[in-house]
C-alpha cells in the first residue's frame, strides 16, 4: 500500500524540524522547497527504537562490505544520492521505492530509491550536497513533503559502472509521513513502499543471474523485482542490522541482456 492515500500529517511549523528553515521565497515550483532544504543536517533525536540497529550499521558499515564497486579514485563518475526512507505503515517498518519509467536511457523500469545526480545548487559533493540532493529528487520524484523528512545517516560512497554514477546513499526517517505519487510520468512509473517484514522473508528473496555471469540479490515484493544496486544495498542493510534471516540463494531469476 502506498502513502498516496494517507492524510499529511506535515506542517511548516513542526517543532521537531530536520532541516534548517526560513521563508520561503523565489519562483518556480520547487523553489519554496530548495530555500527551505538550504541547509539540510543529521538528527537522530527521537527515532523509534527498532532504528537502532540501522544507525549502528550506518556508523560502523565499511565500504567493501556494501559493494565491490567502489568510486573511481581519480575521481571520475558523475555525483549523485538517493534517499533510503523508512517509515511505518500498518504491518510495521517500511521502505519508500518507486519504479523508474521503461523509457529512461539508463536502468529504464527498475525499482529503485529515490534520486539522482547532484545539481550545482546542491552544493558540496563531499559534505552536504548529497543530503540535500536526496531530499530535492524525493520530492521531484515522489512528491514527498521534505519537512516530514529526518535526515539520520550517509553510508560510503558506492559506484554503480553501467552508468558511471558515484552514488551516496541517504538514509532518513519518515517522521510525518506525507501523500506520495507519481509527479513525472515521464521519470516514474510507480511509487510505492514495501514492509521490511516482506523484505525479510525467505519466500521473497532470490538470487539474480545476468547474461554476464553476474549474480546479486533480489527480492520478489508489491509486484516487482527489485534487484541491481538497490537490491544490493538492501541486502547489506538487512544483514548488518541484524534483520536478514536466512534464505535460499540457490533460487535463482535469471535477467536479459536488456536489463
Amino acid at each position: 500500500m502506498t502513502r498516496a492515500s494517507r492524510t499529511d500529517g506535515a506542517t511548516g511549523t513542526d517543532t521537531h524540524a530536520h532541516t534548517h528553515t526560513d521563508a520561503d521565497t523565489g519562483p518556480g515550483p520547487h523553489a519554496a522547497s530548495r530555500h527551505r532544504l538550504a541547509r539540510p543536517r543529521l538528527d537522530r533525536t527521537g527515532l523509534p527504537s527498532w532504528l537502532d540497529p540501522v544507525v549502528r550499521a550506518v556508523d560502523t558499515v565499511q565500504p567493501l562490505q556494501l559493494s565491490r564497486f567502489l568510486p573511481p579514485e581519480n575521481g571520475s563518475g558523475r555525483q549523485s544520492a538517493v534517499l533510503i526512507l523508512f517509515g511505518e505503515g500498518d504491518r510495521g517498518p517500511e521502505l519508500l521505492l518507486m519504479e523508474r519509467a521503461g523509457s529512461l536511457r539508463s536502468h529504464a523500469g527498475q525499482p529503485s530509491f529515490p534520486g539522482g545526480a547532484l545539481d550545482p545548487e546542491d552544493g558540496d559533493p563531499q559534505t552536504d550536497g548529497p543530503l540535500r540532493a536526496a531530499l530535492r529528487e524525493a520530492e521531484e520524484e515522489t512528491g514527498l513533503d521534505p519537512l516530514g523528512v529526518q535526515l539520520i545517516g550517509v553510508l560510503p560512497k558506492l559506484y554503480i559502472p553501467v552508468s558511471g554514477f558515484v552514488v551516496t546513499p541517504v538514509l532518513g526517517w519518515w517522521r510525518e509521513p506525507s501523500p506520495v505519487r507519481v509527479v513525472d510520468p515521464n521519470e516514474t512509473a510507480r511509487v510505492f513502499t514495501v514492509p521490511v517484514a516482506d523484505l525479510t522473508d525467505p519466500a521473497h528473496r532470490a538470487t539474480t543471474v545476468h547474461p554476464s555471469g553476474h549474480r546479486g540479490p533480489a527480492f520478489l515484493v508489491e509486484s516487482a523485482l527489485v534487484w541491481g544496486f538497490t537490491a544490493g544495498v538492501i541486502d547489506r542493510l538487512l544483514h548488518y542490522s541484524g534483520w536478514e534471516r536466512p534464505w535460499d540463494r540457490g533460487k535463482q531469476v535469471p535477467l536479459d541482456w536488456r536489463s
